[in-house]
Parts: structure tokens; sequence; C-alpha cells
């Protein structure tokens, strides 16, 4: 028997739980002020479907940030996108909902027949009864509904009758749409496909929707797995977050849903990085370097041979083009960089070497990779200079001298000198640590003096170099941003501040570069 191919592009309604499911994640909580930045951008930015952004009845913080996102949604047209989380509990839930001016509610009910009789205590019908008497309530309230099956998976496992009696019973109301949560993370593709099938032959006209967990790394696999099979919608997290192993995540779920199944979504994926990096922000979860489409690592070819390829007919290129995200691909100089990564760094820089030159450079870069530093584009000018004897770059920016004090129950202070394209100029300035100040007296003589703009701190990163001790150098890599140019440089030294310093006056002469007609 032939298996039957859809030939119609699917639609597939996105909806994120990073605000509610994102934050089981162990150790996140986001202040409600952070909850309205992650939900401004996933409206507007991101444009997602719909946004699941607390529990009702958790605590007063809750509250204050469902009220404090309904408003905005409201006020820009979005307010039937944003959801949330309620219980079989009466009224209460759906009483708190509509107390916070939201619109829907997402019903959490028993998708297990284990669930209903060993958690609750209740006959399935008992169960029916309270799920329906809260529908009822909640659509006399003008609140639309949608209803969790928990522990769907394990329900179509061990129970599927107990499924279906209770599907059968949310088909005579006017549910929007049945969410079937893979709760424990236990489903295989294969799986997701035949108990889909199942659910949509049932229930042809039924929305459904698909909630992976990533337990066995497949809440990807199984999500495209439910689009292939029926479903509608898909929930996700940003960065994965989610208790345990997490959920299925934005990005991931975003690209293969366009790129291997060429399914349309609402997504503007060169928001993808950006929503990423807030999120990060906010939850202190750190993204792994080589998680897809949003790691750092992931658009850095590191193997001599791909940049040699990539230059001839861009031979290790998917169509995960790094434009495509709002990034740009690069290629890492180390100990295994080869002639081609060197070559195509020194030509976006413009500099352009003998081939005994380009031998001696990469051979620093392979000495500095066997210790394990990093090295960025950025620091080649430096490399160079420092390998061949002479000013590649001129240095035009010059520290001539500073001092930063910090005392107890003050700010700290800042007194720098430097000089720029040989004229000397002289700032201080308090700021929330030394470093802090020592950026903002540099920004004072530039703005005093030059009368011009100071490049935007991006991220500061600081850490021991890998296979180093806390007594030994510390290494601190800072990015800044020039207008639509990046600038990341590097520097090593025993003082954390030191290393920072150094770092800044390399950016700083790497930037009077780019002031050169």
């Amino acid at each position: 028997m032939g298996t039957t191919i859809q030939t119609v592009t699917p639609f597939v309604e996105i909806m994120d739980c990073t605000l509610r499911d994102g934050e089981q994640t162990s150790g996140v909580s986001f202040l409600p002020h952070e909850k309205l930045m992650i939900a401004r951008m996933l409206l507007e930015e991101v444009n997602i479907d719909r946004i699941e952004v607390a529990s009702a009845c958790i605590s007063e913080g809750e509250r204050e940030a469902v009220e404090m996102i309904c408003r905005y949604a409201q006020n820009i047209g979005a307010l039937h996108k944003v959801e949330v989380l309620g219980f079989i509990d009466g009224r209460k839930s759906v009483d708190w909902v509509d107390s916070c001016g939201c619109k829907n509610i997402n019903l959490l009910t028993k998708g297990s027949l284990r669930h209903c009789t060993q958690q609750l205590k209740k006959t399935p019908q008992e169960h029916i009864e309270d799920i329906l008497d809260t529908i009822h309530y909640a659509l006399s309230k003008d609140i639309a509904v949608n209803v969790y099956l928990e522990d769907w998976s394990n329900g179509m496992k061990d129970s599927a009758d107990y499924v279906y009696q209770l599907v059968d019973a949310l088909a005579t109301t006017h549910v929007k749409r049945v969410m079937l949560p893979d709760t424990l993370g236990v489903l295989n593709p294969l799986q997701v496909i035949e108990y889909f099938r199942k659910m949509k032959k049932r229930y042809p006209e039924m929305h459904f929707d698909f909630h992976g967990h990533n337990d066995y790394d497949l809440a990807v696999s199984n999500s495209l797995a439910a689009v292939l099979s029926g479903a509608r919608g898909l929930h996700v997290t940003v960065n994965g977050l989610g208790e345990r192993c997490g959920n299925a995540p934005l990005a991931s779920v975003q690209v293969i849903m366009k790129d291997l199944f060429h399914a349309q979504t609402n997504i503007h994926e060169e928001k993808l990085n950006d929503i990423s990096r807030l999120v990060e922000g906010y939850s202190g979860i750190a993204v792994s370097p080589n998680q897809p489409i949003v790691g750092e690592n992931v658009f850095t070819q590191v193997a001599g041979v791909h940049a040699d390829g990539d230059s001839k007919a861009n031979l290790y290129c998917n169509e995960l083009v790094p434009e495509r995200f709002g990034r740009k691909r690069e290629y890492a100089l180390g100990k295994n960089s080869g002639k081609a990564n060197i070559e195509r760094n020194l030509k976006e820089l413009g500099v352009v070497l003998t081939p005994e030159q380009s031998k001696k450079v990469a051979q620093r870069i392979t000495e500095l990779g066997d210790r394990k530093e990093i090295v960025t584009q950025d620091d080649l000018p430096f490399i160079i200079s420092d390998v061949l004897k002479h000013a590649v770059p001129a240095e035009k920016v010059k520290l001539i001298s500073y001092l930063v004090t910090s005392a107890y129950g003050l700010k700290p202070l800042a007194n720098v000198k430097v000089e720029i394209n040989g004229s000397r100029y002289e700032a201080d300035s308090t700021g929330d640590g030394q470093y802090d100040a020592f950026v903002k007296a540099l920004r004072k003589i530039y703005r005093t003096y030059l009368n011009r703009t100071f490049p935007i701190l991006e991220n500061y990163s600081v850490s021991i170099p890998p296979g180093g001790r806390t007594d030994a150098l510390v290494q601190t890599v800072i990015t800044w941003r020039n207008g639509n140019r990046q600038i990341r440089t590097r520097a090593l030294d025993a003082d954390q501040t030191e290393a920072a310093i150094k770092a800044t006056m390399k950016m700083l002469n790497v930037f009077e570069e780019q002031q050169t007609p």
C-alpha cells in the first residue's frame, strides 16, 4: 500500500511557550518587565502566531506580568495572540484570566487514564463533567478555550479509549484547539505519526497542536512528524527552554518546517538570533556554541579545506546561510585554519601579504591555536604587526596613562589620557565599575573633544583560557557595534580590568582605521 504524500503546502501555526513552559527550566524566573520585553519582541519582531505567557493563580508577580502583556497586546491589536494556562478548578482559573484582561485560556486536562484516576482520583466521566463545566463558564465570560491533554502520549499508548472518550466530549463544545503534549518526552517520530493519524482520522475537522518535550532529543523530529501527519500547530520555546531537557527550540523548528517540509509560517527568521540573545540574557541560561541557527559557532568554518571550498564554489554551504538570520559567515583562526581561512580573513580586511609573510602569520596563528587562545579577525592586524615588525595598522590611538580607583561606598573613578591621531586628550568619569568608568571617560573624550560617536558595547566576556588556573591569565573578549559593522577584540592579562582595557584599545585602533576614507 503506497504512502499518501501531501501536495498542498501546509500553513503551520507556531505558539511560543517560553514565558510559561520555559520558565519551568531549573533556575529560570522572569521578572514582569522581562516577560513584557520578550513578549514584545516575539509578537512585533519575530511575528509569532501565539504566546503562552503564564500559569493562572500562581502569584501576584504573574498577575502583574499578564496584565502588562495584555495591555500592550491590546494596544497593538494582538490581544487574541496572548494565552494563559488554566486548570480545572471550578471558576478560579477562568476568573483569574478574565481579571487580567486576557481573552484566551489553555485548560490543562488529563490525557491519560492513569493521570485521571491516580492523580485526580476521579472517574473519566467525573473529569469530563468538570472540564465541560469550566469550558461553558469560560465561554460565558467571552474567553476562548483551548484544551491540553496532559500525558496524551502515554494516554495513546496505554488508554486510547479514554483519550477518545475525552475528545468525543470536547467535540461537542466550541473549543478552538486540542493540544496534544508528549509531556514526558517518550515518543519517537513513528509513534507520533501513528497516533496523530488516528486522531485526524477520528476527528478530521479538529485543530490539533503538538507540544514536544526533548528528553530523548527528539522534540524537533517529533514536531516534524506531527505536521506530516496533520498537526496544524506546534509549540516551541526560545533556545529550547523547558522542564528537564526542555522543549522544541523555536529556531530549529522554523527552519526544518521551511527547508525540509516547505511549510509556511509567519516567522521573521532574521529576528531569531535577536530573540535568542534576549532570552539568553534574561534567563541566564547560556546558548551552546553549537546550537543550530543561534549558536555562536554555527556559521564559523574552522577547517581550512572548508574555506577553500567556499571560495571556489560555496562547496560547504547549505540553505542555512547566515544572512538569512541576520548573521554572517566567519572563518575561524586557529591551528586548523590553513591558508584558505587566513586568506579569506585578510581579504575581508583589505590586507595584502606576500606568500612569505602569509606563511609567518599562519605559523603565529597556529602557535596561538596550540595554546588554545582565541584569535578573531580583528586580532589579525595586530598579529601581522607583531610578526612582521612594522606598523600594520598604524597605532592611531595610544594609551598614555590611566588611573582607576575603587572605594567602599563610592563609585569607581577613572582618569584617562590618550593620544588620538597625534593629539593628546584627558578626561575623567565615574562608573558602575572600574572598566565602566574607564569607557565613560573615553566616551567623554570622543564626545567633548572630537564631537564623534563612540562604538556601542554589545558583549563582554571574561574567562580563564582553557587549561589555565585561577591565578593564570584572564582572557577578555569584547564585541562592539559601529553602525552596521561589528568589532570583536581579545586581550590577555593577569588583571581583568587591564585585559579589558587592552582589548578596548585594540578596538579603538580598528575603529579609527574604519574612519579612514
